[in-house]
């Protein structure tokens, strides 16, 4: 343990995902507040001027090409600040406590579990819709409970463990290129008839960028019991899902605790037929807080495991 504390204090980089863990815990972003608000409202004035009626492959450039008009600058201003700064050391904090959502997650579990426990669905849908692209309005308790834990997965795998994984890689500005790719795959998600199919390349960069981090966690989540049944469901239901990185993740989480997830949703009052993932047990609120506790323990485990493959490796370099 003493050895861990002192290549922490010796390593930059380890210093500040921690401190950045540390200042997010004490003082979270409000979710309104977060520049990635401002970023998809952005997102969707842009889509509102490019995304024009026209055939598939014109779209689909028209998507492409928005995608880079919004990336592109953001990355060569990030590069240039970098330069710029007095410590760089603060630079990469920001820019990772910029990039992290873990205690809003954690809020919303909390209120989502006290919600479904008292089974006051309007207050659960309040909670939840701002979270998804989907409809909420006709969801019942057992479709809240579903779609609950699909958002508290999700959100925990590329809000937390992907952009700790972007930033293990390539810094503060891998991990906040990495939130703000997702939100904008989010902002243009081709689920919504309109950014279809000018969300495409959006959200297959996102697949792209979830491959690894998100099938690394779900390896995570197999580990102790019902790990032979959870990889025996990754060959069998994976394929049924769009995005392999997702895909893994939600399965392994649901047969982890025997969940059922996924199936049929509602987007703008259009039923999107999705096959079912994970086991046969309908959420509930009992199921929604193990999830919620099975989730939070692999994380502190991928932080501790992340410090220690970064250590080894800078202090190799």
């Amino acid at each position: 343990m003493e050895e861990l504390f002192n290549q922490l204090f010796a390593n930059g980089a380890l210093l500040v995902m921690w401190g950045a863990l540390i200042c997010h815990w004490v003082l979270p972003f409000p979710r309104e507040a977060h520049p990635a608000t401002l970023w998809r409202k952005f997102a969707e004035l842009l889509a509102n001027k490019v995304n024009v009626p026209a055939n598939y492959s014109q779209s689909l450039i028209s998507g492409t090409l928005a995608w880079l008009l919004m990336m592109l600058p953001m990355l060569c201003v990030l590069w240039a600040l970098e330069a710029l700064v007095w410590q760089p050391l603060l630079y990469q904090l920001a820019l990772l406590l910029l990039a992290l959502d873990w205690r809003n997650n954690e809020k919303f579990a909390h209120q989502f579990t006290h919600q479904l426990a008292e089974e006051n669905t309007q207050a659960a849908k309040k909670l939840l819709a701002p979270l998804v692209n989907r409809s909420t309005e006709t969801l019942s308790l057992l479709g809240l409970g579903k779609a609950g834990c699909e958002t508290l997965i999700m959100r925990y795998g590329r809000n937390v463990v992907a952009v700790l994984f972007w930033y293990g890689v390539a810094g503060g500005i891998g991990a906040f290129m990495y939130r703000m790719a997702m939100e904008l795959a989010r902002a243009w998600s081709p689920s919504r008839s309109q950014f279809l199919p000018f969300g495409l390349p959006a959200i297959r960069v996102l697949a792209l960028l979830d491959f690894v981090p998100l099938r690394l966690f779900a390896l995570m989540l197999i580990l102790g019991q019902r790990a032979k049944i959870c990889l025996q469901l990754i060959k069998q239901q994976t394929a049924s899902w769009p995005l392999p990185g997702p895909a893994w993740l939600l399965v392994t989480a649901g047969g982890k605790l025997e969940l059922s997830l996924a199936g049929p949703a509602i987007y703008e009052g259009k039923k999107a037929v999705r096959a079912k993932l994970g086991g046969r047990i309908a959420p509930a609120a009992i199921h929604f807080a193990q999830l919620r506790k099975l989730l939070a323990g692999r994380l502190w485990l991928w932080v501790l495991l992340q410090s220690l493959i970064m250590g080894a490796i800078y202090q190799g370099l």
